[in-house]
């Protein structure tokens, strides 16, 4: 039984899409808003065409797609709300606006959310009446596939708010990880930029194309990291001794001029060879017909690793 029932979700873009489509699968009543128009079309289309996977995931017994209202006002949005997820254009001065929005109109404990993925929380609590209840909840598209939830609380949040925000966001089947130092990017995006700005430079000097990057992740440092992620992946590099050993002899590689620090630049030229890369690599498959694809492998290799990481501390 979830501890939380009722959810706003304010933004329906892709992010907030995903949000509302887990929330429904764990049986939750959503309350939506988004000024666009045919958001609301558009979001009960995208909920539709991805229940088949949240059906293979496991829906909870009160799951239903009619549990979704789409209302007018943010007031009438969160007002009633125990958990307000935030997803709108990643601006500080947009979001700061509409977070003052719902702090006005959302009940006093309330935990407000922001999808944010690289503004810090105090930031987003500046000016607020209750500062303390808005924290960074970082989901990874897509978020209805996708467990994980980085949860940075600002200087105003107490670690009562953060428990509760776990508890929260576990209810529906997400792998909250607590992050307890504020910093720009928060972990995993920061993590996926360093080997973004790698692949640019790979490709920007000819190294390699897009597709044969692709390749390398596929079969290679991919598999690995869905089931160990890079620390235990390096510890067994090191053969008996594990990560000592492996230190000791790859350590000074970390001093060779492998990596760039800096993203290359973004020029014209760079762009279409990236462009033209991915176009090729997807050939005649539409963005619509990879995401069924990406979905089915998602939701397949969620199971496993569930088999081998059972007891996960996230």
């Amino acid at each position: 039984m979830n501890e939380m029932k009722k959810v706003a979700v304010i933004g329906t873009g892709v992010i907030g899409n995903g949000w509302i489509a887990r929330f429904l699968g764990q049986g939750c009543d959503v309350i939506a808003f988004d000024p666009a128009e045919g958001a609301e079309e558009k979001t009960r289309q995208v909920v539709k065409s991805v229940w088949s996977s949240l059906e293979k995931l496991g829906l909870a017994a009160d799951a239903s797609m009619d549990r979704l209202t789409f209302v007018s006002t943010i007031e009438e949005a969160v007002q009633d709300a125990d958990l307000i997820q935030e997803n709108v254009p990643e601006r500080v001065d947009v979001k700061k606006s509409v977070l003052t929005s719902i702090d006005q109109y959302a009940k006093p404990d309330a935990i407000i959310g922001s999808s944010t993925s690289g503004i810090m929380a105090t930031t987003l609590q500046e000016g607020l009446q209750y500062p303390g209840r808005v924290i960074v909840a970082h989901p990874f598209n897509p978020v209805y596939i996708l467990p994980l939830v980085e949860l940075v609380g600002g200087e105003a949040t107490t670690a009562q708010i953060i428990e509760q925000a776990k508890s929260y966001y576990k209810s529906v089947q997400m792998k909250p990880l607590v992050i307890n130092k504020e910093i720009e990017g928060h972990v995993a995006d920061r993590l996926m930029e360093a080997l973004w700005r790698e692949a640019l430079h790979l490709v920007n000097d000819g190294v390699a194309t897009t597709e044969e990057i692709d390749a390398a992740i596929i079969y290679g440092a991919g598999l690995r990291w869905a089931q160990m992620g890079p620390f235990l992946t390096f510890h067994l590099a090191g053969g008996e001794q594990g990560m000592r050993h492996m230190l000791e002899q790859f350590g000074p590689a970390l001093k060779l001029p492998w990596t760039k620090l800096e993203a290359p630049e973004l020029t014209d030229e760079l762009k279409e060879k990236v462009i033209e890369g991915c176009e090729s690599h997807a050939g005649d498959v539409t963005i619509s017909e990879l995401e069924s694809k990406r979905n089915e492998f998602l939701v397949k290799l969620l199971d496993l690793v569930e088999d081998y990481w059972p007891e996960s501390n996230v």
